[in-house]
């Protein structure tokens, strides 16, 4: 799928790793992301959606406080919060302390602090 090139939309993103087989491996495991080798040897990646994509970089401090907080999008948070503890993440806020609204946030491999987020439904 070719992204949708849209002023304003978020389309990147460099995610800090300390093992990059490690984060592929856990990203693809959560999320259903795919990776690719570019052609400059960066290990990238895109989102299952295919409209956002990035690569792990290393040699760059995790985010390990929530300052800018990116929150990937999925049909249950249950169920992610427990494939992101199988998968080596680490849940740092459960569900339920933002409601209404559906959340959790977990550390990846690296110890980047990243959110879930379910759609409310009814």
């Amino acid at each position: 799928m070719t992204p949708t090139p849209t002023h304003g939309k978020v389309c990147y993103l460099e995610i800090p790793a300390v093992d990059i087989q490690q984060s592929v491996d856990f990203y693809r495991n959560v999320f259903g992301w795919q990776s690719r080798q570019r052609g400059d040897g960066v290990t990238a990646f895109d989102d299952s959606t295919g409209q956002v994509s990035g690569a792990w970089v290393t040699g760059r401090p995790a985010s390990t406080e929530a300052g800018l907080l990116v929150y990937v999008m999925v049909d249950d948070a249950a169920a992610s919060v427990a494939a992101v503890a199988e998968a080596g993440g680490t849940i740092v806020q459960q569900i339920g302390v933002d409601a209404p609204e559906i959340t959790a946030r977990f550390t990846d491999p690296a110890g980047n602090v990243i959110g879930l987020y379910q759609e409310p439904t009814g």
